[in-house]
């Protein structure tokens, strides 16, 4: 029996067993009553089982649906059985596609995850992920490559390279980084990052060799120090071997003898002053050069104590006010939070500041406004950090960075080592030296000490 309609087939059914009962009923009464009852009993048994099977159609569609959904199996295919009716066919029809778009969805996330894959695998930089246990999740060409560790499934590997290297790998919280230097052949920087795959958590690992970078940056610094060397080395011996080669001309011409001894005119005798003088103040000045170089590359590491800023303020004020106010300038400070301490090397501070206020002095020479401030506190990322502003003639633009190369200077006098000097000393305490400047109104410069380096 087909039906067109599946609300149709059910209501034809409960009929055909209602119509069983009544006409069972009827007939029980009779003569045969056991037989007839023993039969509708079948009839009834079977009708019902009928019906069942009928409304079970729908939920084994269903289940089978979900099944799909939950394993992941998308070759499924609902038919459309014409004999259910229409709502079969539309439930079919939407059942199939929704099996069609879950399976787009996954081809799709399927080639991007392949994607990721042949990326990781071909980009430069080593990458290492690792669950907390330490196993090794994924790992790349280039890591690889560039660990040589044999049978590496686990982070502890790490060790077999160098014990130091996995140490500050698993002290390493997420966002940071560090360098370290390997056997001389390897100089890696290590960046780490967090997140969670299926409800656990996991590391991910960069590693770059940096030697070839640093190398080729240490080369750059050293071709920019002979050039400043040879330009100062230059400016000084070329007078002096000129001024030379003119009194040995004086000393061959102008010098006659006489009893008992020579006789010089008295302009060649001037001559001759002059020109010794003149060799006697280039060489001082070469001097002086070479002790400021020695002075760059002989900074001694710092002697780290903590401290309170305000204190140090306070003692510079007083060194600096007799100068300052020679210049009509006067020195502010003011520290958020007042008892805001620094772990640092606080005579190294001081100079730095000291430096720092005497250049302010100088550009301040024609300013209106002669205030300088010295202001303490923290940086949005609770970084230590203390800033001398002035409102002098300010720095250009491209000028901005080149003040913190050695030697090189924009004033009138000055051997242009004090700020080179002052962020070398900063780098030492693991923090920086920065400056930010509008020209003819305002400049700062600012000292961030490296994390760790606080108080409270």
């Amino acid at each position: 029996m087909g039906f067109r309609s599946f609300s149709a087939g059910i209501v034809l059914r409960v009929l055909l067993i209602v119509l069983t009962v009544t006409v069972g009923m009827f007939y029980l009464s009779g003569d045969n009553a056991l037989l007839t009852g023993i039969l509708s009993a079948v009839i009834l048994t079977i009708q019902t089982l009928n019906l069942i099977s009928y409304c079970n159609t729908t939920n084994r569609k269903i289940t089978r649906f979900l099944d799909s959904i939950r394993y992941s199996d998308f070759s499924s295919s609902f038919t459309r059985d014409s004999k259910l009716g229409r709502s079969f066919k539309e439930m079919n029809l939407s059942f199939n596609e929704v099996i069609a778009a879950f399976k787009k969805t996954r081809a799709e996330k399927e080639e991007q995850v392949l994607f990721l894959r042949i990326m990781v695998q071909h980009i430069n930089t080593g990458i290492i992920s690792f669950e907390s246990q330490g196993k090794i999740g994924v790992i790349n060409g280039a890591a690889k490559q560039l660990l040589q560790i044999p049978q590496f499934k686990d982070i502890h590997d790490l060790g077999k390279l160098s014990e130091e290297l996995l140490k500050k790998v698993l002290e390493l919280t997420p966002g940071g980084s560090f360098s370290i230097r390997i056997n001389g052949d390897l100089h890696l920087n290590v960046q780490s990052s967090a997140f969670k795959m299926d409800g656990q958590s996991w590391t991910l690992l960069s590693f770059q060799n940096i030697k070839t970078e640093l190398q080729k940056n240490e080369l750059k610094a050293w071709q920019n120090l002979t050039k400043v060397l040879r330009h100062e080395i230059m400016n000084s011996m070329t007078p002096i071997a000129s001024l030379a080669n003119s009194l040995g001309t004086i000393l061959r011409e102008d010098v006659v003898p006489a009893k008992p001894g020579m006789v010089i005119n008295n302009d060649s005798f001037q001559d001759l002053s002059e020109g010794l003088a003149t060799i006697s103040k280039r060489s001082n000045g070469l001097v002086d050069f070479v002790n400021a170089y020695r002075d760059y590359t002989n900074i001694p590491h710092p002697k780290l104590k903590s401290f309170k800023v305000s204190v140090l303020f306070e003692h510079v004020c007083v060194l600096m006010k007799k100068e300052l106010s020679a210049s009509g300038i006067c020195l502010k400070s003011q520290c958020d939070p007042i008892d805001l301490r620094v772990c640092a090397d606080r005579e190294m501070v001081q100079m730095i500041l000291i430096n720092l206020i005497k250049n302010a002095k100088e550009a301040m020479e024609k300013a209106t406004q002669r205030t300088i401030v010295l202001t303490a506190g923290k940086t949005s990322h609770a970084i230590p950090m203390i800033q001398v502003t002035d409102h002098g003639e300010g720095i250009v633009p491209e000028a901005a960075e080149r003040i913190f190369v050695p030697f090189y200077t924009t004033k009138k006098s000055g051997s242009g080592i004090g700020l080179a000097i002052s962020r070398q000393m900063m780098h030492l305490h693991q923090g920086s030296l920065e400056v930010a400047s509008l020209p003819g109104e305002m400049t700062t410069f600012t000292l961030l000490f490296g994390p760790g380096k606080g108080g409270g």
